[in-house]
């Protein structure tokens, strides 16, 4: 496991047990003392975590992980559930992309299709956006026509939140809107770790006129802190292979489109 994975996969785990010692995390990660206690201290001096005594507290802000250390988390799956994604976007329609490494590789996949790539007298796809990755990643690619929202700029995901992205978001239609999510449960619907962030992600779900979740399946039958307030009846799901026939079938009883990327 390379160093950005590990530190990832040490901040998923101190998420989800609030507090670690040195000798959990050599058990758990199969790393030496020695290394474990760098990584603790690099993680400390970035503010991701308090540092004690033989170990590690967790931090609110370590619940959400910078999307630094989320680009190499799933990413085979994030790839082909970004593949299934632009296979549902038609030259000339308007995009809405929410932050996130779903959303960043799907905001990657329409940027390389060769069917957009060929202009003919104007862009041939719309972005909206309140991502400011997703937006200078699109800025290399002339095709695209790319509308960044207004809003404060949460440094930890790079999305812009706040009364400037909804009174952005509220002037427009969009066609299709890719909305991510940390968590996906069958009867509370998609959810995310910021209350500010699911409420500009609610918005612009609600101005499109098709709706799709996408999350990996790591994130099925999980619930994080705010609902976005979602009907199923309104929206899809985009996820990859890993969910389970069970998961399966009580997001279909739910309502849910299911879409399962291969």
């Amino acid at each position: 496991m390379n160093r950005p994975l590990r530190l990832a996969s040490l901040l998923e785990l101190l998420a989800e047990r609030g507090q670690l010692q040195v000798d959990e995390i050599v058990e758990q990660m199969k790393v030496s003392p020695a290394t474990a206690r760098r990584d603790l201290d690099t993680l400390a001096a970035q503010q991701l975590l308090a540092r004690t005594r033989g170990g590690a507290l967790s931090l609110e802000v370590a619940y959400d992980l910078p999307i630094r250390y989320k680009t190499e988390q799933n990413a085979e799956q994030k790839r082909a559930i970004a593949a299934a994604a632009s296979a549902l976007v038609s030259r000339d329609q308007v995009v809405g992309l929410c932050g996130g490494t779903t959303s960043t590789a799907i905001a990657e996949a329409l940027g390389a299709r060769p069917d957009l790539t060929e202009q003919q007298g104007g862009p041939s796809l719309t972005v909206v956006t309140n991502a400011v990755n997703i937006a200078s990643q699109l800025a290399m690619r002339p095709h695209i026509k790319t509308v960044l929202t207004g809003g404060v700029l949460n440094p930890r995901s790079y999305e812009l939140v706040g009364p400037f992205a909804e009174v952005t978001l509220r002037e427009l239609t969009i066609d299709i809107a890719f909305i991510g999510a940390n968590g996906v449960d069958p009867e509370l619907g998609p959810t995310v770790h910021d209350e500010n962030e699911a409420k500009v992600n609610s918005l612009m779900a609600r101005r499109a006129a098709r709706a799709v979740i996408v999350a990996d399946s790591s994130k099925i039958g999980r619930r994080a802190f705010a609902s976005m307030n979602l009907a199923y009846s309104r929206t899809a799901l985009i996820t990859d292979s890993g969910i389970t026939a069970e998961q399966r079938q009580r997001l279909i009883e739910a309502g849910v489109e299911l879409i399962v990327a291969d």
